[in-house]
């Protein structure tokens, strides 16, 4: 027993004496690092004088600090950036849903300005600008080598005024140019409308609007279609939707879940980390759901498209969504400045990141490309004939009229639905899907 107690007191000593000898090799590491962090800034500090005394230019201090730290949070990622005062008032007005521009999200990708989506309504969704595409040259001027913050700046002037910007597009094969004119840009959060016996909500940002205007249209299309029996389901169309605000996206996803997690955050440490469960309550109580996203889907859009399929509580259809699975904080600074840094990454409920990934419809369900309009002259309309076409066909005599009269609307209201897929084929799709489910009636 003495051997015993002795090896174990052995054991502890020579512990405590190797936990000290690792110690102090980390301890000089760690000073060690400290020092050439103050080398490192005693050399910024030189560089910075001989710019103010000998660049061949008088140069502004202060835009020479702005640049050093906004290249500092460039070369992190491509979200986090300095916010300049006026940059900062502008982002604030995004939040609040009206700023002015051409109405598109942006990123950066190998020194190059990409556009992640076109927001509904706006000068560039009308130009016809794409997400995906690749912006090369503003009224003629390059963009490429500048920072995100100095190529937005560029595309931004007075409403009213024209801008030139250069387009390069996959799958054609020469830039061109397009001519945009910007304007005020009023986003509106949602958009709502039925579609047949479908309540189609339409997102078209998370901004403070989001939530309590996707609430107040689909109870408006439940009240205007005579209550919730009439509806068969719910088309929510995040395409094109660029993201914005977490709360949002946590808001809109936990009114369609009665329970479970809708997303959980990780950050440099588990301090950092958050996780956000779902309440009781489904504004939709129960009706089948299914969501749109593609390319331009991104940030809070792939938060609710994750959730959503995760529980099984949505059909996720249409193309793989951008992949933004990062989370950036806007941190004020002094002088009315900002800073937006990347501070964590978001995960669905399943633990699985989107970052770089995006989500994966269930369903892929490309958007046909516009087809040229034909020459009504080489394609005349030409009713197919049919039994009831016939001279002296024998009428129907196993339905009432009123039956008649119903099968008739409900043709009409198919042929309607068939008409949109020449419009809109994703969405068509999307209602057909819940025109089916309908079909098989509620579960035992």
């Amino acid at each position: 027993m003495k051997k015993f107690v002795m090896a174990a007191l052995g054991g502890t000593v020579a512990g405590v004496i190797a936990t000290t000898q690792i110690a102090a090799p980390l301890l000089a590491q760690e000073s060690a690092k400290t020092e050439n962090v103050y080398e490192q800034l005693d050399l910024f500090g030189d560089i910075f004088e001989r710019i103010r005394a000998q660049y061949v230019e008088d140069v502004d201090s202060s835009e020479l600090i702005e640049a050093a730290i906004n290249g500092m949070l460039t070369s992190l990622d491509p979200h986090s950036s300095y916010l300049s005062p006026k940059d900062a008032a502008k982002m604030r007005e995004q939040t609040r849903g009206e700023f002015g521009g051409l109405g598109i999200e942006v990123t950066q990708e190998d020194g190059f300005v990409k556009v992640v989506s076109p927001m509904d309504g706006t000068p560039a969704f009308e130009a016809g600008i794409e997400a995906g595409d690749f912006i090369t040259h503003v009224n003629g001027e390059s963009l490429l080598g500048l920072v995100l913050d100095d190529a937005v700046e560029m595309m931004r002037g007075p409403v009213g005024s024209e801008i030139v910007i250069t387009v390069v597009r996959e799958g054609e094969q020469e830039p061109f140019d397009v001519s945009i004119i910007r304007d005020t840009i009023q986003l509106t959060a949602v958009r709502a409308r039925t579609e047949g016996n479908t309540a189609v909500l339409r997102l078209t940002t998370f901004n403070e609007q989001t939530y309590p205007k996707m609430k107040e249209g689909l109870e408006a299309q439940i009240e205007a279609a005579g209550g919730i029996d009439a509806i068969n389901g719910i088309v929510l169309d995040l395409r094109n939707n660029p993201g914005g605000l977490l709360n949002q996206a946590i808001a809109v996803s936990d009114a369609f879940l009665e329970e479970g997690e809708i997303v959980s955050t990780r950050g440099r440490t588990l301090e950092d980390g958050d996780r956000v469960n779902a309440t009781p309550g489904d504004l939709s109580m129960g009706k089948p759901i299914v969501v749109l996203i593609n390319g331009g889907s991104a940030s809070a859009s792939e938060i609710v498209a994750g959730a959503l399929q995760d529980h099984r509580r949505a059909i996720v259809i249409g193309t793989k969504s951008f992949g933004k699975g990062s989370v950036q904080t806007v941190m004020p600074l002094r002088g009315n400045g900002a800073m937006r840094l990347t501070t964590a990454r978001y995960y669905t409920p399943s633990g699985r990141s989107i970052q770089a990934l995006g989500v994966s419809p269930d369903i892929v369900v490309a958007q046909p490309s516009a087809k040229p309009e034909e020459d009504e002259a080489d394609t005349p309309a030409r009713k197919r004939r049919s039994e009831a076409d016939l001279r002296g066909s024998l009428n129907n005599d196993s339905l009432t009229d009123d039956q008649i009269k119903q099968i008739e609307e409900d043709r009409a209201k198919a042929e309607k639905a068939a008409e949109l897929r020449e419009e809109d084929y994703q969405l068509a799709y999307a209602i057909d899907i819940l025109k089916g489910l309908s079909a098989l009636g509620p579960k035992n």
